[in-house]
């Protein structure tokens, strides 16, 4: 998944926070999840018009990310390699808008930054036109917001939305639960100035409608993103972002779960703020 099911076809290619979930008939009645073994495809689902389009209009919003972006105006020396375990660093101490907020002004703040947007910008409150603005506002450096917000909302139409199965306010139908959860397993600086940093993340998450009639099961996947940060307004704020797939584990042969028991793990299992 990519931003939603985030696959750009094994290449590399630069989002807005757009996703699409992957469409799977089910080849039986009743619950496509019940105790079955299902494997995965290696086909990605932006082979299709819509997914296309929401890969032209994103490539679009990065385009022109304006001379301040890609300065480095002390030096943008290439990180070198740092610890991978955990530092106990606590990552912030409030959040706004339900969002994690303040973060440190170093690169462990840059990299706890990506992490938590990363999780934001592949949520399912992306496809809610009344968080949407929020999101946008809250992740992103303030001068890409106005072109990035007609973009988005071009691009998670009411069509659009009907496609993935939610209604025009991004909310599924009755008996049916969305979800789209993104997890960070790790963070890696590649680049960091005191203006500017580049972090990738990588992830992995659970994507599509669990209901037992859903034509999108839930099904999970792994990916990195790739984050361009700037030191904006007291924090770090995203500049620009793309995604490639993996590293993938090899799949272990667990029973897949019902619908209602995805259903009911969505509604009692609350996220997390991470840190590096």
């Amino acid at each position: 998944m990519s931003l939603g099911d985030g696959a750009s076809g094994g290449g590399e290619g630069e989002y807005g926070g757009v996703g699409q979930t992957r469409t799977r008939l089910p080849d039986r009645g009743g619950d496509v999840y019940g105790g079955a073994r299902r494997g995965r495809s290696s086909s990605r689902s932006l082979v299709t018009v819509v997914g296309v389009v929401v890969l032209l209009i994103a490539a679009i919003a990065f385009a022109n990310r304006g001379g301040g972006s890609s300065s480095n105006d002390d030096g943008g020396n290439k990180a070198q390699s740092a610890p991978t375990a955990a530092s106990g660093t606590r990552p912030v101490e409030s959040k706004s808008g339900g969002i994690p907020a303040g973060f440190a002004h170093d690169q462990q703040g840059a990299q706890s930054a990506a992490a938590n947007y990363a999780v934001v910008l592949v949520s399912a409150d992306i496809l809610k036109p009344a968080r949407r603005s929020e999101i946008l506002q809250q992740v992103f450096v303030s001068t890409q917001v106005p072109a990035l917000e007609a973009k988005f909302n071009q691009a998670y139409s009411k069509d659009f939305l009907n496609k993935v199965g939610l209604d025009e306010n991004g909310n599924p139908t009755a008996g049916h639960t969305y979800v789209s959860r993104t997890m960070p397993i790790g963070t890696k600086t590649t680049q960091y100035s005191n203006t500017t940093a580049t972090v990738e993340v990588w992830c992995t998450g659970v994507f599509g409608t669990a209901g037992e009639d859903s034509t999108n099961p839930v099904s999970s996947d792994w990916f990195t993103m790739t984050l361009q940060l700037r030191w904006s307004g007291g924090d770090w704020k995203v500049d620009s972002f793309s995604q490639k797939e993996g590293p993938a584990p090899v799949n272990g042969d667990n029973k897949v779960s019902t619908s209602d028991e995805i259903s009911k793990a969505v509604e009692e299992f609350g996220g997390f703020t991470y840190a590096r």
